[in-house]
């Protein structure tokens, strides 16, 4: 189980789980759930049309991440972000069937971008995969405050000179770019759960951001590599498990949630403020 292919297996999915519970912690608070599933789905058509021409398929999903993400952006600034995130989610989507229909034969490197290979990593893809992380957690680290004042506080946000359209954009970006890197580790319909999951489930641990960041981390990591020694050992897929763990840690986080201000009623004690960076 550690030597290998599976060394791949456990190092690319480490990567993944913490830009996914760093990335996703952002995605929670800004309620941008709807468009981190949109992007990495819709981002399949790239796939689709890069199988087609010839091209690498990692290539044509990341410029359809980022084309979906500018698109919610800009649209989304003057209109209802869900209507214009659904909207974009279906072009792509008919795209996609577009590029599809237009080949003759079955193309397994695409159909893996579903649900993702995981286990078939090879050792050219550490590298790219580390690099991509590192620059999405330097992304964040750079706009963290800016981020964080314009997610949790706006207003706040707006009256220190934040421009909110300009950050949506960025995180936007952000999050195409974290969508390229993890998709062909946990395929396009699961990269939702790990980024939603752990985050959602961090949130309801604590209320103050970094040790939320850090619960993410741990529960996105512990998420995959569980996933992962329970796939070897079982052979089911590796979805199935992230799938399954993400929504009961979710369901962990929320029964502790409730527990706590129960606890807090009894007491008498008040719910305390979200702590934010000056």
């Amino acid at each position: 189980m550690f030597s290998g292919f599976m060394v791949n297996a456990w190092t690319v999915s480490g990567i993944v789980a913490v830009v996914a519970g760093v990335v996703g912690f952002f995605t929670v608070l800004r309620g941008s759930a709807f468009a981190a599933h949109a992007i990495p789905n819709g981002s399949f058509a790239g796939a689709a049309g890069a199988s087609l021409v010839g091209v690498s398929t990692l290539f044509g999903l990341g410029v359809f991440a980022f084309i979906g993400a500018l698109g919610i952006g800009l649209l989304g600034r003057r209109g209802r972000h869900d209507a214009v995130t659904a909207l974009m989610l279906v072009m792509m989507l008919a795209l996609g069937a577009l590029f599809i229909s237009f080949s003759s034969q079955y193309a397994p490197e695409v159909y893996s971008l579903l649900f993702g290979e995981v286990l078939g990593i090879s050792s050219n893809s550490v590298a790219p995969t580390l690099i991509l992380g590192l620059v999405c957690i330097a992304a964040i680290a750079v706009l963290y405050r800016p981020l964080m004042l314009s997610s949790a506080l706006p207003e706040v946000g707006e009256a220190r000179g934040i421009g909110t359209f300009a950050i949506e954009l960025a995180f936007l970006g952000v999050l195409a770019l974290a969508t390229a890197m993890t998709v062909p580790v946990v395929g396009t319909l699961l990269i939702f759960s790990l980024m939603i999951g752990a985050p959602a489930a961090a949130r309801s641990f604590t209320d103050r951001p970094v040790p939320a960041i850090a619960i993410s981390v741990a529960i996105a990591l512990g998420t995959v590599w569980v996933a992962i020694a329970l796939s070897y050992t079982t052979n089911y897929p590796v979805g199935f498990f992230v799938g399954t763990i993400s929504a009961f840690s979710y369901a962990l986080g929320r029964a502790w949630a409730a527990w706590r201000r129960s606890r807090r009623t009894r007491l008498g004690v008040p719910a305390p403020d979200v702590a934010l960076p000056s």
